[in-house]
């Protein structure tokens, strides 16, 4: 089997296009391809889903290769863009490369396609790869700077918590019960109790906790949460459970796995407020690469999968690049903090979370994964990539 390759075809002739497909299945890829001759063909195929490689004519009867290239880079493409074209002067391959193509080649020699594509695709990865440093860079210089905060505050801030709520507590214990003088003490003392919740989230992401890892079958711990769960999440909700009954162990701190947990299905809550179905599914799963490429944060190996899943309201784009980000809350009282505590907890049991399937239209699903694994023959537990 080939080289999985998804291109997009940017070309008004059936024969010229079915010269490009033979060229690239001869080098060894598997090419999945669409060809578009108009801007709203090329809009539609755009949305539907992400292309590996645009390869473009320059001059068409309805449309112009210089128009095709600003349109994908306009609508957020960085795939890598390859005009092959018989009208192409040099000055006007100059401009299209400053408008952002990566090359371009003459139909009359198509011998260059090979090696420009495995360039192109080469060159592509690496800017991803340095993409995926520059936000994990980030990411790691915004837990610091919150550990810095959680650190100097925290202290001062919890006594300034619980003097306010030792003076609600005697307000209340002063006060008659129905007045509205003993509502306004209980309303103080519950904002009080909010704070507090408030600072103790912002600690649990900051300091680094001693782990307590042990040999855990995620089942058991789902199994031993539903009822809490379902006195959480109310009754105007289905909650399904499917988990996979040949499920393997891993080696995690239960505590991490059922915060988590937690945190995801109160989400989960949140988004369907007029009613709708939870799903909760175990599974055992091998990552591949081409999950990594739309996945970053993931790596290749296998994994235990616990996956939360919902009906509810579901999520914009620009929500859904900062859902992970800390702070970062669409709720009226939410601190922002829940799906990023979340991240945390699953990076330090050497796995990953992922939102792997949300639009606007409804629903979201996350996946958690943790590493599977087991003895080996030293007695040692390794786990599913093999590292002890």
């Amino acid at each position: 089997m080939g080289v999985p390759l998804r291109v997009l075809l940017v070309e008004d002739s059936e024969d010229d296009t079915a010269l490009i497909v033979r060229e690239l299945k001869r080098a060894g890829y598997d090419t999945d391809f669409k060809r578009v001759d108009s801007q709203d063909a090329l809009k539609s195929v755009l949305a539907l889903q992400d292309w590996d490689l645009v390869i473009s004519d320059f001059s068409m009867p309805q449309f112009s290769g210089t128009d095709a290239l600003k349109l994908v880079r306009t609508m957020g493409s960085d795939a890598p863009f390859i005009f092959v074209s018989g009208t192409m002067g040099e000055d006007t391959a100059v401009a299209a490369l400053k408008e952002g193509a990566q090359d371009y080649l003459v139909k009359t020699n198509l011998k260059r396609l090979v090696p420009a594509v495995q360039r192109e695709l080469r060159e592509a990865e690496e800017r991803r790869e340095r993409k995926r440093l520059e936000q994990h860079v980030q990411q790691l210089q915004k837990f610091e700077a919150i550990g810095r905060l959680a650190g100097g505050i925290a202290h001062d801030f919890n006594n300034t918590i619980g003097a306010v709520m030792g003076w609600a507590e005697m307000g209340c214990d002063e006060t008659k019960p129905g007045t509205k003088l003993h509502e306004r003490f209980e309303r103080i003392r519950d904002q009080a109790v909010w704070a507090g919740k408030l600072t103790s989230q912002l600690l649990t992401f900051a300091r680094r906790q001693v782990l307590q890892p042990r040999e855990v079958n995620l089942n058991t711990l789902i199994d031993e949460g539903m009822k809490l769960l379902h006195r959480i999440i109310g009754e105007h909700l289905e909650v399904r459970v499917l988990t996979d009954p040949s499920l393997k162990l891993t080696l995690v701190d239960p505590t991490q796995v059922e915060q988590a947990l937690m945190n995801l299905c109160l989400n989960a809550r949140d988004a369907m407020p007029e009613g709708g179905t939870l799903t909760i599914e175990t599974q055992n799963v091998e990552i591949g690469e081409e999950y990594c490429r739309h996945h970053p944060s993931g790596k290749p190996g296998r994994y235990v999968m616990l996956a939360i899943s919902d009906t509810g309201v579901g999520m914009d784009k620009a929500t859904l690049d900062r859902v992970f980000e800390p702070f970062f809350t669409t709720k009226q009282r939410g601190t922002g903090l829940g799906l990023a505590i979340v991240q945390k907890r699953m990076s330090e049991a050497g796995g990953y979370a992922v939102l792997s399937d949300s639009s606007s239209l409804g629903g979201a699903r996350f996946e958690l994964h943790v590493p599977n694994g087991g003895a080996n023959e030293a007695g040692n537990w390794t786990n599913g990539n093999g590292q002890s």
